[in-house]
């Protein structure tokens, strides 16, 4: 798929390229689904692949479209089913009822991509540079939509009694990698998203962190090394934990990562997109929340680094297979301005009570990673594709 980088100031004609490559990719990534599939919540915090799918053709229908007069809407009843969280675009159907949305099909949702698509095509080729900058934030809107299309559906997925496969193609074996460290004398250290291309508000301003000295991990955790945690009672003995998180292991029954399975002959299987295959101990162990990240750090008698650290050495290793928690709080940088109009709702309303997570992971759409990107979710978060990697003060 084309990455989205740097479409202000390009010809409309790349644009649109880059417009239809991001919205073919999300239809493509329906393909291995049923129209039931498409239409299933498994909990609150995720949504239907329907709902998805519809949502990022409402977010260009009312960010962009609707300043077009001669832009007729498809159903005039979608802004109430499908919007997110957009207080000044009106009210909403509840999030957690979203799977009720029985209507309209999964049939009449395509339709409405293919209306929105025909008229974007017609505005984008008229050349506005106007919009621009917004059709760029909803494409990258919609990658962010795409990675949760896989997360979504693979815990709807593991929620049937089946354990369905996604896709045929079992995960490729990794071999084991060697930990190593990358030393950082501290100082003062330049963060944040500078240049042209795009970057979301929350990446900005570039600005300036006192960093004491550290190292951090040249890998990320893998599935044997949070075994050991794991064989060592790590999910019996509180003193590894913060008061949240051991509440949630005993209120919850939490005694291994998401998805992890316990075989009749005492080995470990792994629930992911191809279904249930056995553990593999080198690859990164995933889709386990803030809480059993710093747990297992605490125990290796290590920490979690901090987001400013990870962004100043992540040109070492670059954004990988998971998403990585950091022991940062998810706040507004010094200076920090939101996107004008109703996107201003789009990240600034949710800082406060998160907790940032660095990188990418193996649901993340092609072109949407760069080392200043701030994902963040609440810190009993496990569905998302989230790792481990350590630092050390030095």
């Amino acid at each position: 798929m084309t990455a989205v980088t740097g479409i202000a100031g390009q010809p409309s004609g790349a644009l649109l390229s880059q417009y239809r490559a991001v919205r073919a990719h999300s239809q493509a990534l329906v393909q291995p689904l049923s129209a039931e599939d498409c239409a299933i919540q498994s909990m609150p915090d995720a949504s239907p692949v329907k709902w998805h799918l519809a949502h990022t053709s409402w977010f260009f229908e009312s960010l962009i479209l609707g300043e077009d007069s001669s832009f007729a809407p498809f159903d005039s009843r979608f802004g109430y089913l499908f919007n997110s969280y957009y207080e000044a675009l009106g009210p909403r159907h509840p999030r957690p009822r979203r799977g009720l949305i029985t209507r309209p099909s999964l049939e009449e949702v395509m339709a409405y991509r293919r209306h929105v698509d025909a008229a974007m095509d017609s505005l984008i080729g008229r050349g506005r540079e106007s919009i621009a900058s917004r059709v760029r934030l909803g494409l990258h809107h919609e990658q962010q939509h795409q990675e949760l299309i896989i997360t979504d559906i693979k815990h709807a997925f593991f929620c049937n009694p089946l354990l369905p496969a996604y896709r045929r193609q079992p995960p490729a074996p990794q071999t084991a990698r060697a930990l190593d460290w990358i030393d950082h004398p501290g100082g003062v250290a330049d963060i944040g998203h500078a240049g042209n291309d795009f970057a979301f508000d929350n990446e900005m301003p570039r600005h300036k962190r006192l960093l004491q000295p550290f190292r951090i991990a040249t890998t990320p955790v893998s599935n044997g090394e949070y075994r050991a945690f794991i064989e060592d009672g790590g999910y019996r003995r509180p003193e590894f934990w913060l008061s949240d998180g051991w509440a949630l292991v005993q209120s919850e029954g939490w005694d291994a990562p998401l998805y992890w399975l316990s075989d009749s002959d005492g080995c470990r299987s792994v629930f992911t997109l191809s279904g249930a295959v056995r553990l593999d101990p080198h690859a990164p162990v995933e889709h386990v929340s803030f809480f059993e990240a710093a747990a297992f750090a605490h125990w290796a008698g290590k920490r979690l680094p901090t987001e400013f650290e990870w962004e100043v050495l992540a040109q070492r290793f670059g954004p990988g297979e998971v998403w990585e928690w950091t022991r940062s709080s998810y706040d507004p940088y010094p200076g920090f301005t939101p996107f004008a109009g109703a996107a201003g709702e789009y990240n600034g309303k949710f800082m406060v009570g998160q907790l940032v997570l660095r990188g990418a992971s193996s649901a993340t759409p092609p072109g949407h990673a760069r080392i200043t990107y701030r994902n963040f979710f609440p810190p009993s978060a496990r569905w998302q594709f989230s790792g481990i990697r350590l630092a050390e003060d030095l």
